[in-house]
């Protein structure tokens, strides 16, 4: 199996505490959520891994470019909690409590925008490891003597109940979550938040790369009362998808968009939650991703140097849509590319192995970047609708 293809699975929603083996006993120590070093984004925290540089080169289709700074709103009234999806080069199985490149690579690319419209919440957790799951997938897997699969989701767990009772201060909070994080939020929310009184503090659930389970023309589904947001002024709900290029649907056996027995996958459009097809707002990473995607290179503008800022916007090139085709429901997406203007005609963001793309992991990589300046616009929404009804 090849690096590229390795690079990408370190993202899979398939990364489960059940595939690492449930009959390992020894419990692990909790972490200490009161200290700033458990976190990676803490608002005021030296070294507040969301304090990032988010400036972004918007390239119109004829090439044209400008500057859009970001600022952080640190009066901002709601808070975010993320769990970030798996990304750790650690050695173990388990990571540990310590920030990498990659960590912080990925709350750059997926959460520190939501900066300007909640105070964000990131806790550090012992995730399943790539290396743990480049052996697995090799026929190799590493020695799990002595690991708790557990120990993921209870820090998860830990950290939320401790910013609960710390700094929530009745605040309302949106969770977010990419592939694993995904996971172990419908975890959180299902067996802790889902018609429980701590469900009224929640202003939505966006849940990427994952593929949460609905009844079949619902909804809801594993969670019964919170169903799919359909308006930006809908609170208590979630969005959730997994993202795929329309020239390349998703294929027998893919991870992605369907859930088990008789229910659906759930998809909820960014780009018009009331259905049909809507344009992407996307923040493409300008070089560094959170995952490799091959070797390809991209050139923003033709005959030009490419952008300096980490993130490029390419308006009116992207769109996607819900679909249900082949027995799959997913975002599908478009791009439209056109051979007659200098802009770039594709993007990154395939997950690639030998050379080819996986077609089985769709947009998998990218699937925060795609919709991200429609999430925050739909979160500052949710916001107002939220602190309405207070």
């Amino acid at each position: 199996m090849s690096r590229k293809l390795l690079g990408a699975l370190a993202l899979s929603a398939a990364v489960t505490v059940s595939g690492f083996g449930a009959h390992a006993q020894t419990a692990a120590a909790k972490n200490d959520y009161s200290k700033p070093e458990a976190w990676l984004c803490w608002p005021g925290k030296a070294g507040d891994a969301c304090a990032v540089d988010l400036s972004t080169t918007v390239i119109k289709a004829d090439g044209s470019e400008s500057i859009e700074p970001f600022k952080a709103n640190p009066k901002a009234p709601i808070d975010c909690f993320y769990v970030y999806p798996t990304v750790s080069n650690d050695k173990g199985v388990l990571s540990d409590m310590h920030a990498d490149a990659e960590e912080l690579n990925v709350v750059k690319a997926q959460l520190a925008r939501f900066g300007s419209k909640c105070r964000i919440f990131a806790p550090l957790y012992r995730q399943f490891t790539l290396t743990a799951l480049r052996a697995r997938m090799t026929g190799k897997p590493l020695d799990i003597t002595g690991v708790n699969p557990a120990t993921t989701y209870d820090d998860v767990l830990d950290s939320w109940n401790y910013y609960l009772a710390h700094e929530n201060k009745g605040r309302g909070v949106v969770l977010i979550g990419h592939s694993q994080g995904s996971g172990l939020l419908t975890q959180l929310i299902s067996k802790e938040i889902d018609g429980k009184p701590v469900q009224a503090k929640i202003v939505s659930a966006i849940l990427m790369g994952t593929r949460l389970p609905l009844d079949k023309g619902k909804d809801t589904g594993l969670f019964k009362s919170m169903p799919l947001c359909r308006s930006a002024s809908q609170t208590g709900c979630v969005i959730a998808y997994a993202s795929f290029r329309d020239t390349i649907p998703p294929p027998t056996g893919s991870l992605f968009g369907k859930a088990s027995g008789e229910q659906v996958a759930a998809c909820s459009n960014p780009a018009a939650l009331g259905g049909g097809k809507g344009p992407l707002h996307a923040y493409l990473s300008n070089g560094v991703q959170i995952a490799d995607s091959g070797d390809r290179k991209i050139e923003w503008v033709k005959g030009k140097p490419n952008p300096t800022t980490p993130f490029v916007s390419v308006p009116g090139m992207l769109s996607a849509t819900c679909v249900e085709k082949n027995g799959f429901s997913y975002l599908e997406v478009h791009v439209a590319g056109d051979p007659a203007d200098p802009r770039t005609d594709d993007i990154l963001g395939d997950v690639m192995a030998g050379g080819q793309v996986n077609a089985a992991w769709g947009l998998h990589l990218i699937d925060a970047n795609l919709a991200m300046g429609n999430l925050v616009d739909i979160v500052g929404a949710e916001t107002k609708a939220y602190l309405a009804k207070k």
